[in-house]
């Protein structure tokens, strides 16, 4: 194919906004086709089903986040932040995470996909306990668990608001500073 990586890169674009925009089972293959400009033979070689699709495209969701936020855990504040403006750059990001909630992973551990990367945090957590610098008498799976839902609080799953880069400057500004007062607050030793 003359143009193989351009196409498969279409499909997963087209995908990713299609599944963010109706879920996995309102998704349509002849939409994600026709907004990829690609034949859905394409589509189905590629990607062999249309829960291939959805998996793949989660799978770089994954990787996105793991990549976009940097995690330290001296700074858990600062980590809830960078969430928080990564959610608010790419709001399909959590749209995408939620539909896979409802859709796939009703209860219990969510992300297989991230889990590694989950391990890793909660680690680096259980340390920063041992070193004081994060309160030892909660569960680092708690603390982690705790932040994320602090960091998504404004987020396209918010039950009261949901941000978007279009509210005024001095809104987003006093998200993020009560974000990061309410985690270091949460989590202090």
């Amino acid at each position: 194919m003359r143009d193989g990586p351009d196409t498969r890169r279409r499909i997963l674009d087209a995908a990713a906004a299609e599944f963010a925009a109706y879920g996995i089972a309102g998704a349509r293959v002849d939409r994600i086709s026709a907004n990829a400009k690609a034949n859905k033979a394409r589509l189905y070689a590629y990607f062999g089903n249309k829960d291939g699709l959805f998996d793949q495209v989660f799978g770089e969701l994954a990787q996105t986040i793991m990549n976009a936020v940097p995690f330290t855990p001296e700074d858990l504040p600062g980590y809830a932040a960078s969430l928080f403006d990564t959610c608010l750059d790419s709001p399909d990001i959590v749209r995408l995470s939620t539909w896979a909630r409802l859709e796939r992973v009703q209860a219990g551990e969510f992300a297989v996909e991230l889990r590694a990367d989950t391990e890793k945090k909660v680690r680096s957590i259980a340390e920063a306990q041992a070193n004081n610098l994060v309160n030892p008498r909660l569960d680092p799976h708690d603390v982690l668990t705790m932040i994320m839902a602090m960091a998504l609080a404004w987020s396209p799953a918010s039950l009261s608001y949901t941000a978007t880069r279009s509210d005024p400057a001095e809104d987003t500004a006093r998200r993020r500073r009560a974000l990061i007062e309410m985690v270091g607050n949460a989590v202090s030793a």
